[in-house]
């Protein structure tokens, strides 16, 4: 009798084993890796939170000015509206206003890739493109006023078409300074 009851505990111990300790031990042991790779996670974090307070010690450095001036020559994000107002306001200073403003799509979601220029963009680049479309209307010399002031302006901008025609709707102005009609496309970048 003492035979059977010492298999049956043995086959009772087995059972036990199997139905219950081994799974609720695997159990620990993926809850261990899981605890592991949080912790993994966590060192992670405090070694980032320790170089972001670097960083903002090294941009506490800088001059506010400085780092105004280098967000309006590239900006983090696209600013279509204000970058239209800028070029408005700079236009009428000398005596233009623009028209039929548009604005294409980023270079990265209309190049789709297709493209040779959309396959470079579709890399690791840094920075994004949009062109902005208009016209204005207005004596040559105020437009090459504008162009090079234009050109001073500390937000990148490439000057990619210029077509200039003469303006039959201009009236009022002195034989001397013709109008012109100034198309114009420009490419701007942000950083991404």
């Amino acid at each position: 009798m003492r035979t059977i009851f010492a298999i049956l505990g043995f086959v009772a111990a087995i059972g036990v084993f199997m139905l219950y300790t081994r799974p609720a031990y695997d159990d620990v042991q993926v809850l261990q890796r899981e605890i592991e790779q949080y912790d993994l996670a966590l060192d992670k974090a405090a070694e980032l939170q320790e170089l972001k307070s670097a960083l903002l010690e090294k941009r506490k450095a800088f001059d506010p000015e400085d780092l105004e001036r280098l967000e309006k020559m590239l900006p983090n994000h696209v600013e279509n509206v204000r970058l239209i107002l800028d070029l408005d306001r700079l236009a009428a200073s000398f005596g233009m206003a623009l028209q039929n403003v548009i604005v294409s799509k980023p270079a990265s979601e209309s190049a789709g890739g297709e493209t040779v220029i959309g396959a470079s963009l579709s890399g690791d680049q840094k920075y994004d493109s949009l062109t902005l479309k208009f016209s204005t209307r207005g004596t040559y010399s105020s437009f090459v006023s504008f162009i090079e002031e234009l050109e001073r302006s500390l937000r990148i901008v490439d000057v990619i078409s210029l077509t200039i025609a003469a303006d039959s709707s201009s009236t009022g102005l002195r034989s001397s300074e013709n109008s012109y009609r100034y198309e114009i496309a420009i490419r701007t970048y942000w950083l991404r």
